[in-house]
């Protein structure tokens, strides 16, 4: 018998490899937020002074230059995926404040499956926003996993399923702007 048993939740996050972490604004429903439900699974971290944003982060800016690819890989491993749960006042405010601290990325044209906004393009929720960066940078196990904590989640995939195929074949933004074009 093993002297050290690994425990259930030791083996799950051995395979969450990308950290997610949301900049909460407490300014949302409770029962609705996606984001706060990630954060009380521990499939998240909730960060609420800026200072805690790893240099280098991801940043999901839907305003940002460049789209989040595959190049984005190595730092998204190392430092993580932001995303803001926030007002659009507050975050425009809080993305010019990390301009310098993280890499802004946009996601790319994806339909929402959320039961708020489905059908709607770019009204993604919090776990909808990770799940695709996770999907277009290769860890689509985690991104499975983490929409599975909702019921309607796994429709996510299902309804971005030919998208989501294509971005994560790009290597880089212009490739995934390129792709873009056949769904927009």
């Amino acid at each position: 018998m093993n002297k050290y048993p690994i425990s259930q939740k030791s083996i799950h996050k051995q395979h969450q490899d990308i950290q997610l972490l949301i900049y909460h604004a407490d300014q949302c429903d409770p029962k609705k937020c996606t984001g706060t439900k990630l954060v009380r699974l521990k499939q998240a971290k909730k960060v609420k002074n800026l200072r805690l944003i790893p240099y280098n982060a991801i940043i999901l800016n839907p305003m940002a230059i460049k789209a989040i690819s595959k190049e984005d890989c190595a730092l998204a491993k190392e430092h993580g995926i932001v995303v803001f749960d926030c007002s659009w006042e507050k975050a425009e405010e809080l993305l010019f404040k990390l301009r310098k601290r993280g890499k802004s990325r946009a996601l790319p044209y994806l339909v929402a499956a959320n039961p708020t906004n489905f059908g709607r393009p770019f009204k993604l929720s919090t776990v909808e926003a990770f799940a695709a960066s996770l999907f277009i940078l290769g860890s689509s196990n985690q991104a499975e996993d983490i929409l599975g904590k909702f019921k309607w989640g796994p429709q996510f995939l299902k309804v971005n399923k030919i998208p989501l195929m294509e971005y994560s074949k790009a290597q880089n933004s212009t490739e995934v702007v390129k792709a873009q074009e056949d769904f927009v």
